[in-house]
């Protein structure tokens, strides 16, 4: 397999596109080489098999949608809205990562890799959300975590269902009951 660390970070970019744009059934070395303007074949040089493509795209959606977070110990508002720009800024990742989801529904092989992926962002986020003495522990990081899954998955698949929502008030709202839910954390909102 060949080794060059720009080339691979290509063919896995290229393949996040494939996948937002045609599913998973759409995502084939040959796709994958046409999105990426490279001869026919290189993919293929790069990963032994799709599964090795899969893989290694569910990594590269990962470090593509790790959030620099604004400022020094911004609050909880703050981060949740750097979030949603996130989400917002790397439409493709996301909507990549909810096709993988679905296929993993069906496939062990990518349940596997995709659930460390995804137990890797939980720990990393109840990690920077301790780290950052923002109110609550684990478990309101884990919930943040799931109020923004939902928040992404109707943004970026139905947007015209939260139409008549200010998404800014929406985000305060929920970070100010993550906050009241542990009076004896000064809220950092």
């Amino acid at each position: 397999m060949s080794h060059n660390p720009g080339r691979r970070r290509l063919l896995g970019d290229s393949a996040i596109q494939v996948l937002a744009r045609e599913g998973v059934r759409g995502l084939t070395f040959r796709a994958v080489d046409t999105e990426a303007q490279v001869p026919t074949g290189t993919a293929h040089n790069y990963f032994a098999d799709r599964d090795a493509l899969v893989e290694f795209t569910a990594t590269r959606i990962r470090d593509r949608l790790a959030v620099e977070q604004p400022g020094e110990r911004p609050g909880l508002t703050a981060r949740m809205r750097a979030q949603f720009e996130n989400f917002t800024d790397n439409r493709e990742c996301y909507l990549a990562l909810l096709e993988l989801r679905l296929e993993a529904t069906r496939r062990p092989a990518i349940r596997e890799v995709l659930g460390q992926v995804v137990r890797a962002e939980l720990d990393t986020r109840a990690g920077e959300h301790a780290d950052s003495a923002m109110p609550g522990g684990g478990t309101e990081a884990t919930l943040l975590y799931l109020a923004m899954l939902g928040l992404a998955v109707e943004h970026l698949t139905l947007p015209d269902t939260l139409a008549g929502h200010d998404i800014d008030q929406l985000l305060a709202t929920l970070a100010d009951r993550i906050a009241t839910e542990h009076p004896d954390t000064a809220p950092n909102c």
